[in-house]
């Protein structure tokens, strides 16, 4: 079955890493490719050209529509009535599986799922969210350990190189993105074909969900999008939005070229823009409205949220060197964190509110970086093989805050 192949390929975060050194967070994150595109366009005194788009407005994109079907995709920051939650009264427990941005680093993410199932305590996951490369990852652990083959090749094979190959500063400057975006569109819509997405419909239609999440640059809002209900319509044309949306997860801005999303509003057609969901929000555990609220979810089922951060979120000491490439990496590695920091302690915060079960992984302060820029395919399998132990076993999870 073609479907049953490697996804597309991981991919540098959105923004920067909390790794051992700026260097390192260059490798993993391409921030030092952005500082180098953001100087060279600032040199050249505005001929960075934008390509054109049909304007519209913000009255347009509040009434918005996708397919011309609505709750396609919810916005974070929406009211909690905007969401719908199933009154569940059974005794059964509930999982969540939240999984984080963090490029290469995403094979630590791959080795834990791989590594728990081993363990044969992998649940099967009520509803999984994620963020660029757990965006990525997202489907094939929502489809469960028939896919653990599948994401062990991506993130081990080697073949992730292959998307940060011939950058071109041409592109940057009458386009919007250094390395282009055929080869991660080519490889998402050859790895997410009409199978995978019947198999995300059935799984879907018996009430678990498949969230994947995109930043709408033109409103500045962390886009939510509903992959079950996206495969469940069943279309050539939900097809190429389910593959958008993946790809939308991995455009990180400069580094690859925003998708542009159809769209309808107001009796008009335009299109979004979309780009790495990392940018507003580097891990999807609840909606912010829900987040903030003390009241307890409706039902009584009892409900366990796994946060699997692929990267290190512990604090760390580095003399920066005083140059505008490193402080402006330290300083977005430092934004990055602080966001990430702060959604986990907000969800840990919550779920103690609520008596809901609480566990969290992320790679350890102390692994070492890897040795060479991109993706090394050597550091890529160590820290595969580094999830999958602790997850075999049964130290990958804990229930406290880093």
């Amino acid at each position: 079955m073609r479907d049953r192949q490697p996804p597309t390929m991981p991919y540098p975060p959105c923004s920067t890493d909390a790794s051992v050194s700026s260097r390192d967070r260059i490798r993993q994150t391409g921030v030092g490719l952005i500082g180098s595109v953001v100087l060279i366009c600032s040199l050249a005194l505005g001929a960075c050209t934008a390509l054109p788009r049909t304007p519209y407005t913000a009255a347009e994109a509040s009434a918005s529509r996708v397919l011309d079907i609505d709750g396609l995709r919810r916005y974070a920051d929406e009211p909690v009535t905007k969401f719908s939650f199933d009154k569940d009264n059974s005794t059964a427990t509930r999982t969540y599986l939240a999984l984080s941005g963090g490029g290469a680093d995403g094979a630590y993410g791959v080795g834990v799922l791989n590594g728990w199932t081993a363990a044969r305590t992998r649940p099967t996951f009520s509803v999984v969210s994620g963020v660029s490369t757990g965006g990525l990852i997202a489907p094939f652990a929502f489809l469960g350990p028939q896919y653990d083959d599948t994401l062990k090749e991506v993130y081990t094979s080697g073949i992730a190189e292959s998307l940060l190959n011939d950058p071109s500063i041409m592109r940057v400057l009458f386009g919007s993105g250094l390395f282009g975006n055929t080869r991660l569109r080519e490889l998402v819509a050859r790895y997410v074909g009409p199978e995978i997405m019947a198999q995300v419909a059935r799984e879907h239609a018996k009430g678990r969900r498949l969230l994947v999440v995109t930043t709408d640059l033109d409103t500045q809002r962390t886009a939510i999008w509903d992959m079950g209900k996206i495969a469940a319509v069943g279309t050539p044309e939900a097809l190429k939005l389910f593959r958008d949306v993946m790809a939308a997860s991995a455009s990180i801005p400069l580094v690859f070229p925003p998708i542009m999303i159809d769209a309808e509003g107001g009796g008009r057609k335009f299109q979004e823009m979309h780009v790495d969901g990392g940018v507003t929000a580097p891990v999807l555990t609840l909606p912010e409205a829900l987040l903030f609220q003390s009241g307890r979810l409706p039902g009584n089922a009892k409900v366990d949220i796994y946060i699997l951060v692929n990267k290190k979120i512990e604090r760390n000491f580095e003399l920066v060197s005083n140059g505008t490439i490193d402080v402006a990496s330290r300083s977005l590695s430092a934004i990055t964190q602080s966001q990430t920091r702060s959604i986990i302690f907000s969800t840990y915060d919550f779920a103690k509110r609520n008596r809901l079960g609480f566990h969290l992984s992320y790679i350890a302060r102390d692994y070492p970086a890897p040795p060479s820029e991109g993706f090394d395919t050597t550091y890529m399998r160590a820290l595969y093989q580094y999830g999958y132990e602790k997850a075999a076993s049964g130290q990958a999870w804990t229930s406290t805050l880093p």
